[in-house]
């Protein structure tokens, strides 16, 4: 029994010892690998402050880079030329005078046209003859009541005249001599108003004639004999007048402050291969509600190709400046202190690129103008600056 007991005891003393060795172990194993990952992260640090310094150094050293390889840029000498911003807007031809001939009465049956699409007419040239039936009647009419009337009158004057001779004889009364005079009156009276409704009766009549209130040509001609015409622009006659074209735009509200009447404009008719210069002739007074913009007219000049409702180009130039220094838009950059561009300078025997910081102005296509940091005689790196750093050697050989 005694030796079961010592058996027991000494096989538990053995677990407890190699338990013992195991955890001390894998406590070392650990501590190991805790070692070995600061390690790495120290590596990756100082790998990356030298990586830093060498490129700092690369900057620099002018001595360092002389051994650097050039990097191969295509270079632009700055100049003093002469810049133009435009607004390019779409416009149309349009005509000053387009006109809806329309008849001067209530209109009425068409008895007779006498023009045809495409033919000139000129402002007062017979366009339609409407139906002047009743009206002429009407006139007829009233001359023969006027001539009935004049001889009423004629008879009139004559008895006062009797009347009044035989009154100066002393024979008869007053009272027939105030009649007598009272009718002549009554009768001229009357002849006045017949002469004013003869007028009128005429004028009616002359309504019946549809003439042209311009000179141009028949664009439309949309009315035939039999038809009722009101002049409605669908059941009408359009004359246009070619010779005062103008081109009308649409400008956007945030342009107003730069244009102005006698703003100059350069209009392209792309259609019949056209470009006009002009200046703008005419600004509307008000913002349209609905494209909040404004319009803007130009005068063009007369051309047998130009057609009202062509579209056109149209450039409206908002600032010019003979002076200017402009460069590729492109190669403008921005970094934290602003906006820049990499030039190429002189430094020892080679050609090394240097940010320079400039002030812009305005922009048209890829023309970009340099209000400040730059000067005539610079000379700019305009391809192959995108992965350029400040101080890089640069070659413009390969």
């Amino acid at each position: 029994m005694q030796s079961l007991i010592k058996a027991s005891l000494l096989s538990a003393m053995v677990l407890f010892m190699v338990s013992c060795g195991g955890n001390s172990k894998n406590a070392e194993l650990d501590k190991k690998k805790e070692t070995l990952e600061k390690l790495k992260k120290e590596q990756a640090e100082k790998t990356a402050e030298v990586k830093k310094l060498e490129l700092e150094l690369a900057k620099l050293d002018t001595s360092n880079s002389k051994a650097e390889k050039a990097k191969l840029v295509i270079l632009d000498t700055v100049k003093v030329e002469s810049f133009t911003h435009y607004i390019d807007l779409q416009g149309k031809v349009d005509a000053d005078n387009i006109s809806y001939i329309s008849p001067r009465g209530a209109g009425g049956q068409v008895r007779a046209v006498y023009v045809k699409e495409g033919q000139f007419v000129k402002k007062g040239q017979l366009l339609l003859k409407l139906d002047d039936e009743i009206v002429r009647q009407n006139v007829v009419a009233a001359r023969q009541g006027m001539a009935a009337t004049r001889n009423q009158l004629e008879l009139a004057k004559s008895v006062y005249q009797r009347t009044k001779n035989l009154w100066d004889q002393h024979i008869g009364t007053e009272m027939q001599l105030l009649q007598a005079k009272t009718n002549v009156d009554v009768l001229e009276n009357q002849i006045k108003t017949q002469q004013e409704n003869i007028r009128v009766a005429e004028a009616q009549l002359a309504t019946t004639n549809v003439v042209s209130n311009v000179s141009g040509v028949a664009d439309e001609v949309n009315i035939h004999v039999g038809e009722m015409f009101t002049g409605a622009p669908t059941a009408g006659i359009k004359i246009v007048n070619t010779s005062n074209l103008k081109v009308v735009t649409d400008v956007p509200e945030n342009y107003l402050s730069r244009i102005k009447k006698g703003t100059p404009v350069l209009i392209s008719v792309p259609d019949i291969n056209k470009t006009y210069t002009s200046k703008i002739s005419l600004i509307s007074q008000s913002i349209s509600a609905t494209s909040r913009g404004f319009m803007a007219e130009a005068k063009v000049p007369q051309d047998k190709n130009l057609k009202p409702n062509l579209t056109a180009s149209v450039r409206i130039q908002d600032y010019s400046t003979p002076n200017a220094i402009t460069i590729p838009v492109n190669t403008l950059q921005t970094d934290e202190q602003g906006k820049f561009v990499l030039v190429a300078v002189k430094e020892g025997n080679n050609m090394v690129a240097r940010k320079r910081q400039i002030q812009v102005g305005e922009l048209y296509g890829d023309r970009l103008e340099v209000k400040g940091g730059l000067q005539s005689g610079d000379v700019i790196v305009t391809e192959g600056f995108q992965s350029l750093y400040d101080g890089q050697t640069v070659t413009t050989r390969a």
